[in-house]
């Protein structure tokens, strides 16, 4: 990997806030002495960060984790407070400056606040101020239920063409076995390639402090790899952790970028806005999507989930449950579900306006 010139650098909950408690103020001190460290050698850095609602549980002197979700947006929209005032306190006192970014997938889901925001976050860079990045969780219902901070980072590092994405979190990275359960489990070091080992390795939700797990980790590389963005998963208190993986040092699992990446649009529809459906696609479809850069057609189409409008992204899947693209439908689920599987000759005798019609043609779709 040459060296970076500018970073994505995500912190999660279960770091900021280990053991169901407050912000850890010293661990993020540390943090920032790293960053600065980094950013002193000409290092470009975006910092999207968790912890609103670990932030605004401890302001609020509850005793656990609200699970209603008036009580979870009151929480964040403390919160989000108390993160920026620790951040901008601590950086101030390095001579950082930083600009608070709240982004919703609802925003970003719509090209012109997709690109309004790029240019938000180039114009920070600019100016010399390091961005910190969230999800606006006050209004934010899926990223709450979800969570999907690692989606974001990614997100990020497309919008502004990152060269490397650090997710700092509270495992040294991905293991071969969940090594909660398994004493055999070994770290995954370097994965050029997202296997169906690495997929299952990946698991799921391992903390109760944030909403994310694994699992979002690697789809969020999915996406990287075909980008061209590495990306590092790590152990957030390691000592020196950022400057070792700015500089390469092997630490945690190292996701390779690839050589050839997706243009902009492309990383727009692979993670502006949250999918509105799934489709099951048969093996025909599939190999004409995959090796023959095939636009999709009804007739290639096993089953339909979700409701959609033309224009939504939705998700494809092969008959294993494997993800194989994500794409802008012309279809909506409704006629779509009316057209599946028909070759175009029956679709006009079932549904004329969808006759002739993709479902997705491949200038708006990503395969993954």
């Amino acid at each position: 990997m040459s060296a970076p010139r500018r970073i994505v650098i995500k912190v999660g909950s279960s770091t900021l806030a280990p053991g169901d408690g407050g912000l850890d103020r010293a661990y993020v001190d540390t943090l920032l002495e790293q960053i600065a460290k980094v950013r002193s050698r000409d290092v470009e850095i975006v910092l999207v960060t968790s912890g609103a609602i670990a932030a605004g549980i401890e302001a609020l002197g509850l005793e656990s984790r609200p699970i209603d979700m008036p009580s979870l947006q009151a929480s964040a929209a403390v919160g989000q407070v108390q993160v920026l005032a620790m951040y901008a306190a601590l950086a101030a006192a390095r001579g950082l400056a930083v600009g608070q970014v709240l982004l919703t997938r609802h925003d970003t889901a719509h090209r012109q606040a997709y690109l309004h925001a790029r240019d938000t976050l180039e114009r920070l860079l600019a100016l010399g101020v390091m961005p910190v990045v969230n999800e606006n969780d006050t209004v934010a219902v899926d990223e709450i239920r979800f969570g999907d901070n690692d989606t974001l980072a990614a997100l990020v590092a497309t919008m502004v063409r990152a060269d490397l994405v650090i997710l700092l979190t509270d495992i040294e990275g991905l293991y071969d076995l969940d090594p909660r359960q398994s004493a055999e489990a070994r770290l995954m070091e370097h994965v050029e390639e997202l296997t169906d080992q690495v997929m299952t390795a990946a698991g799921g939700t391992g903390s109760n402090v944030g909403s994310g797990g694994m699992a979002t980790k690697v789809e969020a590389a999915r996406v990287l790899m075909r980008a061209g963005i590495p990306m590092v998963v790590c152990d957030g208190r390691r000592p020196d952790v950022v400057p070792d993986a700015v500089e390469g040092k092997p630490v945690g699992t190292f996701f390779a970028g690839g050589t050839s990446g997706l243009g902009a649009r492309k990383l727009w529809i692979a993670l502006g806005g949250s999918p509105k459906g799934e489709v099951v696609i048969d093996e025909g479809a599939k190999h004409a999507l995959c090796e023959g850069g095939k636009s999709l057609l009804p007739a290639g189409v096993v089953s339909v989930s979700g409701t959609f409008a033309p224009g939504d992204a939705i998700v494809l899947k092969d008959t294993s449950g494997a993800v194989i693209a994500r794409g802008l439908t012309a279809l909506s689920s409704q006629d779509l579900e009316a057209v599946r599987g028909m070759k175009s000759s029956r679709i006009i005798e079932v549904l004329p306006a969808a006759a002739g019609k993709t479902v997705i043609h491949r200038d708006h779709l990503v395969i993954l």
